[in-house]
């Protein structure tokens, strides 16, 4: 049984457009999920068209781009292009992480560029980004109860 708090926010997981792993999406999932969040899991593969209307229907609290097969970057960057265009999105909170370049951690530039191209933060797959991470959700306001 989960003792979570169920912090009414919702966050939004999905796979880029070219990756087709799931278990990096699952344990976002079930790590979201005990930190009290509800979580919309679009799962592999997904298309930007499909990312931004469920972003635009679902308003979440947060959006998190996950990637494994190395090409996160180039689906990340052209994800957060296409959301950034909707002035609806423009606010959203959205991270991105995983392995993002088929060569290992993504430089300083690379890194810089997916900032500038409007991700929030930028986590590689390093086992100290997961602590980042959570501080990132605690800092996320929590809504009232209506």
């Amino acid at each position: 049984m989960s003792t979570a708090v169920n912090r009414g926010e919702t966050v939004v997981v999905a796979g880029g457009t070219s990756d087709s792993h799931t278990w990096n999406l699952v344990f976002l999932q079930l790590l979201l999920e005990e930190m009290g969040f509800d979580v919309v899991n679009l799962g592999p593969c997904v298309p930007e068209d499909l990312l931004i209307a469920e972003s635009l229907v679902r308003r979440p609290a947060l959006l998190v781009l996950s990637s494994v097969n190395g090409h996160g970057y180039q689906d990340g960057m052209r994800m957060i292009t296409r959301l950034r265009e909707r002035a609806e999105l423009s606010a959203l909170p959205a991270v991105i992480g995983g392995k993002l370049g088929i060569s290992g951690a993504q430089d300083a530039a690379e890194r810089a560029n997916l900032l500038q191209a409007g991700y929030d933060a930028v986590f590689d797959d390093s086992a100290g980004d997961i602590d980042t991470f959570r501080q990132l959700l605690d800092s996320l306001p929590q809504r009232t109860p209506a």
